[in-house]
């Protein structure tokens, strides 16, 4: 996306299509004086002579035809969204209304926005930082609770104030150990090196534990993976139709009928989960179930939580801790696994008498959808035990992760430079790599490509 500055821009800021209402967006330093000319207000007052925050009611008209009856809102620079004089002009919703309206206003001499316009000329003209202003292409796209709380925070500068307070940290040692540098004849340190040590080390850690959260950021932002996997015949297909509560999947008492993963999403008390139904786990001469259960193996290594399900009737178990076994090994031992013991509708004892060995095994009957509920408990539990982390942030953003890894590293260049005693010159080049990374978050450090590429993935009119 080419920058350009000085230009008026407009779009439709509301969904395409027909609907009551539309509204258009006009910003730019001339927004009120070409819109004048496309508008008649109802008491013949220009919209340039008005104040900001408040509303005109009148006609869109083009060579005395009448396009619409509008209300605009007037916006003035700098109390705006973009920081410009900015118009919101409210037409009926007709398709027709929306184009006619946008012909005019091109016709006017106002420009096209381009996706993200609005939002990018936020963060030029200092309304928000960069990772606040990515925070607003996360709000409009978020599905859920969880996502739409995690965009708020970051949005309302949570994220940004964290990373400069680090910033400013670092600098005061920065520029303490740049006047040495202007004092190296006289061999004088102003730069505590034993506090810095020490603050580096917390700057370490807390860079680290932004970095971690990401994995778990990324997760809720995007959904979290839960694969159903156990032996044929074990009611996995049964259990995704319980908890979608809907007949997603096809059950059949012959075993192997599942050759390929079913995959559908559910969110539950506001966080996604996108639940998969993988083919059952046994050897077999079958080449087509062969592959599926290799596809059931892949679904299980990208999952972040498996539902291992075992039927309770027919099961033992030393079958079951060995199957849970062979799952760790291929998952490592981060991977959530929940045993799952079902169809307790058909035991006659209790089935944590039965399989007292199973710690944390939730006991359910899938055809009954008895039990479901404590197993979305169970997922929620996983959930909120990683949001319950040592930092209060989390980070849902890669550039933001990617970002914070090479921080980390120059950290630890900065820290390995104090424990060999290097000159304060190559001391401070490591500093100030650190906090040009750190500063690339909040787009203190950027450029125009980098611009373009985040921006250009916004709406048009956003």
């Amino acid at each position: 996306m080419k920058l350009e500055h000085g230009t008026t821009i407009c779009a439709l800021a509301t969904g395409g299509g027909m609907s009551a209402i539309a509204v258009i967006r006009v910003s730019g330093k001339d927004a009120l004086t070409l819109c004048d000319a496309v508008f008649s207000g109802k008491k013949g007052k220009r919209l340039a002579d008005q104040k900001g925050y408040t509303l005109h009611f009148g006609h869109i008209v083009q060579q005395e035809k009448l396009i619409d009856e509008v209300l605009v809102s007037v916006f003035r620079g700098p109390h705006s969204y973009t920081g410009e004089d900015t118009l919101e002009i409210s037409c009926h919703g007709s398709t027709y209304v929306q184009q006619e309206l946008l012909s005019v206003l091109y016709g006017a001499g106002i420009q096209p926005a381009k996706p993200g316009e609005f939002t990018l000329r936020a963060f030029l003209n200092g309304k928000m930082d960069l990772s606040q202003a990515e925070a607003v292409a996360d709000l409009i796209a978020s599905e859920n609770r969880i996502s739409h709380d995690l965009a708020i925070k970051q949005l309302r500068g949570g994220f940004s104030e964290e990373i400069a307070k680090l910033r400013e940290r670092l600098m005061n040692f920065a520029a303490l150990i740049e006047l040495e540098l202007d004092f190296s004849t006289e061999d004088v340190e102003f730069a505590d090196r034993s506090l810095l040590r020490t603050l580096v080390s917390h700057v370490i850690n807390v860079v680290h534990n932004l970095r971690e959260s990401y994995a778990m950021g990324n997760v809720l932002k995007q959904g979290i993976p839960v694969t159903i996997a156990g032996r044929p015949n074990a009611g996995k297909s049964t259990l995704l139709n319980a908890l979608l509560n809907e007949e997603r999947a096809i059950v059949s008492p012959i075993a192997g009928t599942t050759r390929d993963s079913i995959e559908d999403s559910l969110v539950i008390e506001g966080i996604s989960f996108r639940f998969i139904d993988t083919a059952g786990l046994r050897e077999s001469s079958d080449e087509i179930e062969r592959i599926g259960v290799a596809r059931s193996y892949a679904k299980i290594e990208e999952a972040e939580i498996v539902l291992y399900l075992f039927d309770a009737t027919g099961a033992n178990q030393p079958q079951v801790i060995e199957d849970l076994g062979i799952l760790r090994e291929r998952t490592g031992p981060v991977k959530h696994i929940i045993p799952v013991g079902n169809k307790t509708d058909q035991l006659d004892d209790a089935p944590d008498e039965v399989y007292d060995q199973l710690m944390g095994a939730v006991y359910i009957s899938a055809l009954k959808k008895e039990g479901i509920e404590p197993l979305k408990h169970q997922l929620l539990q996983w959930v909120n035990s990683g949001l319950s982390g040592p930092s209060e942030t989390i980070v849902t953003n890669a550039r933001h992760a990617d970002a914070l890894n090479r921080a980390e590293v120059n950290l630890f260049d900065v820290r390995n430079g104090l424990d060999q005693h290097i000159p304060g010159d190559l001391l401070a080049v490591d500093i100030r790599a650190a906090l040009s990374t750190l500063a690339e978050i909040t787009g203190e450090v950027n450029n125009e490509d980098l611009l373009g590429h985040i921006f250009g993935k916004f709406c048009i009119g956003k």
